[in-house]
């Protein structure tokens, strides 16, 4: 039996699409490392500045790490190598005494806004010729499934 045959029509066009999102994850992440090497970032680093920039309270690592999708850990050494760097700064944290707040520096801020800067001209230029209400309506599948995805399956309990 092939695995087709398992599928449903959108389960199988899920399939196609998901080895499609690994497959530009890795090109985008190539391609921010290019974009924002002058300005001593990673898009790694850069990922980590946006989700402090756009917080719109100074959060610990573990909740910058929830709100980002990925572990604690990994976005905590990206944090340490920030810190390290000056573009963050950790800062006590009145709710919690070991769990710090991340703020970013003047530093921070000028290589985050330097970065969005450089990434305008080469996103409009990825987004030349593609509708604008088409990739709004992918960015809301891509929404639903990652909204999906945060919660429990049935499937993966029993497994566990």
């Amino acid at each position: 039996m092939k695995d087709d045959d398992l599928r449903t029509p959108s389960g199988a066009a899920l399939s196609e699409l998901i080895v499609t999102v690994f497959r530009l994850n890795g090109r985008l992440l190539a391609a921010g490392d290019r974009l924002v090497a002058g300005f001593g970032l990673t898009s790694a680093r850069w990922q980590v500045l946006g989700a402090i920039a756009l917080s719109p309270v100074p959060e610990p690592v573990a909740r910058l790490a929830r709100n980002m999708g990925l572990n604690r850990q990994g976005v905590q050494r990206i944090v340490g190598e920030l810190a390290a760097e000056d573009f963050v700064e950790l800062k006590d944290n009145p709710h919690h005494r070991s769990a710090k707040l991340v703020v970013m520096t003047a530093k921070g801020v000028q290589a985050y806004e330097a970065a969005l800067g450089a990434q305008a001209p080469w996103v409009n230029r990825l987004g030349e010729g593609f509708d604008s209400t088409s990739i709004e309506k992918a960015g809301r599948i891509l929404e639903a499934l990652r909204q999906r995805l945060d919660q429990p399956s049935p499937d993966t309990a029993a497994d566990e």
